[in-house]
């Protein structure tokens, strides 16, 4: 699925393979939240007051398998929901080298294996510009499957950090969520007054980057 946004009856189907073989994965939420930095708003935290939210940046950084393993591939996903229905089916989900069709939600940044300085891979959302049909958006990180299960506890030195500009919203190394193979990261909310308003939600999934894309948005705070 590398043809940009997808519409949410584009990414419903659910297959891994492993061994050669296919199997499905069934997609159950696991418990327990990611170990944030003291000091920097994690799992339930919420942005302050203000005008809201801006520009948003979600940086991610993993270490490359050890020599000889088969790459290590991570996404960062982001599910974009309507003011009428803000848990339902996402109206287009953005991941890989993408952007959302209105140009606010774009992947600046990728990597298929880790390899890099620091964080290797970016999603800027640009909320001052967000239609005002969309109420919701959710970020997450999901592992791929192809060579077989792999969570995040077998993922070296992942983290993801949240940004407002040069103001951190969230810092977790997945620790929290390490038997997951996907998990959701930050909640955006537009609020009466119209301005976007930030989240914590790491939330643990035993989900392939499929099937994550299309139930990430599902679970309530």
């Amino acid at each position: 699925m590398r043809d940009g946004a997808h519409r949410a009856g584009e990414v419903l189907t659910n297959r891994g393979t492993v061994g050669g073989a296919s199997k499905s994965w069934p997609g159950r939420i696991l418990h327990g939240a990611g170990a944030s930095r003291p000091g920097v708003r994690g799992s339930g935290g919420v942005s302050g007051v203000g005008d809201g939210l801006g520009k948003v940046e979600v940086k991610l950084r993993w270490d490359p398998s050890p020599y000889g393993e088969p790459p290590r591939h991570l996404d960062i996903i982001a599910a974009t929901y309507s003011v009428d229905d803000p848990y339902g089916r996402p109206v287009y989900v953005v991941h890989y080298e993408s952007r959302s069709p209105d140009g606010t939600i774009n992947m600046t940044r990728h990597s298929e294996t880790g390899m890099g300085f620091g964080f290797v891979e970016a999603m800027v959302l640009e909320f001052d510009r967000v239609s005002s049909a969309y109420g919701r958006v959710v970020v997450g990180v999901a592992i791929h499957q192809d060579t077989g299960p792999r969570p995040f506890g077998e993922i070296f030195n992942a983290g993801v950090v949240v940004l407002d500009g040069y103001r951190p919203l969230l810092s977790d190394d997945f620790a929290g969520v390490a038997e997951a193979t996907a998990a959701t990261v930050a909640e955006f909310t537009r609020d009466a007054s119209g301005a976007w308003r930030f989240h914590g939600m790491v939330r643990g999934y035993d989900s392939d980057p499929v099937l994550f894309a299309a139930e990430m948005g599902g679970m309530r705070r």
